[in-house]
């Protein structure tokens, strides 16, 4: 007996959460009828909330192999790149093949509002090469001109504005990313992020509009939800660029602390340390929506739990663990 299209996405977990003690057979039947194709979805999860990138000092006790190896412990399989990472690629090969981990993408920095093409396109190749020694097919840029997000400036006042030469660099630079990423089969997208000038919707709006349509765009939950403070923006940008999109990151926020972000005027490094950031199921962002709209649109690809928070009061295996068994228990993979 199919109830496939007869109920809505809310109605099954409404009817699975309460654990349905008269009928437990149908709720469990339908909760299976509406996950997410497996064969579709690939789990990953980053080192960053071990060790922070840009707060070095946050996880500085833990190791590599502690990472990855918990990382594996809770289910995942694969992983973005942390510092810690052994660079050398049949090094870091051989600690990952025997966890099960691949890694499938890298942040990379572009510079090219700033004029720094020719340094950006040099440390790309480089980059590019590395990842496609370790197998990874995307690629995951940020433009990183005038950013604040190290810096001590309030991250909702003091972010970077782009004017319209500014605009035209970052698509050319990035039309010639996509072109060098294709030459390995590969893919290149943007991570929007706070405290860039690629932060909010309309900033996203503005480079999918000026870019080729072999650039991408990474898909961002928590960046989303900090910018705008609402669900509704969020998923506006997911099922607007879905197409479009290649990389998924899953990060929950903690509505308390933006709100002190903003109270205090508070900067990007300083929300991260207070716990602005959470695994999937933690904080205020209801993650079923943004299962639907990939199960709907047959999105295929990575999922990647991002969640940089302090180590020191937010247990990173633990926390690993949380994001995994909710992501098992809502979207079914």
């Amino acid at each position: 007996m199919s109830y496939e299209g007869r109920i809505s996405s809310g109605q099954i977990c409404k009817i699975f959460d309460k654990n349905n003690r008269l009928h437990p057979n149908l709720s469990l039947q339908i909760k299976r009828g509406f996950s997410m194709k497996a064969e579709n979805i690939q789990l990953g999860i980053a080192p960053i909330g071990w060790t922070n990138d840009d707060l070095p000092e946050l996880g500085a006790e833990n190791t590599f192999e502690q990472c990855v190896s918990e990382m594996a412990l809770a289910g995942y399989t694969g992983c973005e790149v942390g510092n810690k990472y052994p660079r050398d690629v049949a090094v870091l090969k051989h600690k990952l093949d025997v966890r099960g981990i691949q890694i499938c993408n890298a942040w990379f920095s572009t510079f090219f509002v700033d004029g720094k093409r020719e340094e950006t396109i040099a440390e790309f190749i480089k980059h590019r090469d590395f990842l496609h020694a370790m197998g990874a097919k995307v690629i995951g840029c940020s433009e990183q001109s005038r950013s604040i997000q190290g810096t001590t400036k309030s991250v909702f006042k003091e972010k970077p504005i782009f004017n319209d030469e500014d605009w035209k660099r970052m698509a050319e630079g990035y039309n010639e990313l996509a072109k060098l990423a294709a030459e390995k089969g590969m893919k290149v997208c943007l991570h929007h992020h706070m405290g860039t000038g690629i932060q909010t919707p309309e900033e996203v709006d503005r480079y999918m509009a000026e870019v080729n349509d072999d650039v991408y765009l990474l898909f961002d939950s928590g960046h989303l939800y900090y910018s705008e403070g609402c669900q509704k923006a969020m998923l506006g940008v997911l099922e607007k660029y879905i197409d479009r999109i290649i990389h998924v990151h899953l990060k929950d926020v903690r509505d308390e602390v933006v709100a002190e972000v903003k109270a205090k005027d508070l900067s990007f490094l300083e929300g991260v340390k207070k716990g602005t950031f959470t695994v999937p199921g933690d904080g205020v962002i209801d993650f079923r929506p943004i299962f639907d709209i990939l199960e709907k649109h047959d999105y295929k690809g990575w999922m990647v739990v991002e969640a940089e928070q302090d180590p020191a009061l937010a247990n990173p295996f633990e926390y690993a663990l949380k994001g995994r068994k909710y992501i098992r228990e809502t979207a079914g993979v």
